[in-house]
């Protein structure tokens, strides 16, 4: 019996099927490197804001409550309970300005009390403003390589993305081109489809230039754009693009806890002082995990 025919049927209706799986459905899933299923779970803050004098006291309510969040469950809508997180990301401004304590004591206590890998940006504070100073340039570009980098978690792209900051000018500020032509590269060597989440400074709020960023990532699969800088939490939508800004544990007491999955990506606050998730819509992202809207 000639087999052929049949097989090559067969193979046809799976392609078929595969094809028009994914026609309107989320983006495929990008196998981690670990070989481990889909997905990342990971906490976030921003402008710890260390003293000059290294003194860390504030910061250890939130690193204490970040230790204790895996196993905790969620609120109903959004179900199951806290993973062990992957890392912890800051969105910059460690220091109140970079003196060899602030960095020293903030390296000292990620290191020791922080259960979890830590990544962070520069933020404005980080390099001196009108008194410069390299020393969070260093410590930021030993752990990471450079002030600009990627690293990959559960078949999620991250890029970490330093955008100078013009000390004599508003808070509210453009992302430096040149920080963009760097992005533009480091997407255009992201593989086609791959979720990425992108990390710098300046918020929504605060980046007065969002139409260039919009279109510098272009259709790459940019499920998450975070930031902090003016230290609330806060979502929002535009082009396309979901921005979610993290807390500051200098006036808050909250943190962030994110979830990205297959088919879904949270991002919910935590109150460490009422022991209590946040239910300020304004503050929650709940969103389905799937290609990006045409930006406009």
């Amino acid at each position: 019996m000639n087999t052929r025919p049949i097989v090559l049927r067969m193979v046809a209706v799976i392609l078929l099927v595969a094809s028009v799986g994914n026609a309107d459905g989320p983006v495929p899933a990008v196998p981690s490197k670990q070989g481990g299923e889909f997905g990342v779970t990971f906490f976030g803050w921003s402008d710890q804001h260390v003293k000059t004098n290294g003194d860390v006291s504030h910061l250890l309510e939130a690193i204490d409550a970040m230790n204790g969040l895996p196993g905790t469950a969620y609120p109903r809508a959004v179900g199951g309970k806290v993973a062990e997180p992957a890392f912890v990301f800051g969105c910059g401004d460690v220091t109140e300005w970079p003196t060899h304590a602030a960095v020293r004591a903030y390296d000292k206590v990620i290191a020791e009390r922080l259960k979890f890998p830590s990544y962070d940006v520069m933020g404005n504070h980080d390099d001196g403003g009108k008194v410069p100073s390299d020393t969070m340039r260093k410590w930021i570009t030993k752990r990471h390589g450079s002030l600009t980098y990627t690293f990959d978690r559960g078949g999620v792209r991250f890029i970490g993305l330093y955008s100078a900051f013009d000390p004599d000018g508003k808070p509210a500020q453009p992302l430096a081109k040149e920080s963009l032509a760097t992005l533009k590269k480091l997407l255009a060597k992201t593989p086609a489809k791959t979720p990425v989440v992108l990390a710098t400074h300046l918020c929504f709020d605060a980046i007065t230039n969002r139409d260039e960023l919009v279109d510098s990532i272009g259709d790459v699969n940019v499920i998450l754009v975070l930031g902090g800088h003016y230290h609330q939490v806060t979502v929002h939508h535009y082009r396309g693009l979901s921005f979610v800004q993290f807390p500051s544990p200098r006036d808050q007491t909250e943190v962030t806890v994110l979830r990205v999955t297959n088919d879904r990506v949270v991002a919910i606050p935590y109150d460490y002082a009422r022991k209590a998730w946040s239910d300020d819509a304004r503050k929650i992202l709940d969103l389905k995990n799937k290609a990006p809207a045409a930006r406009r």
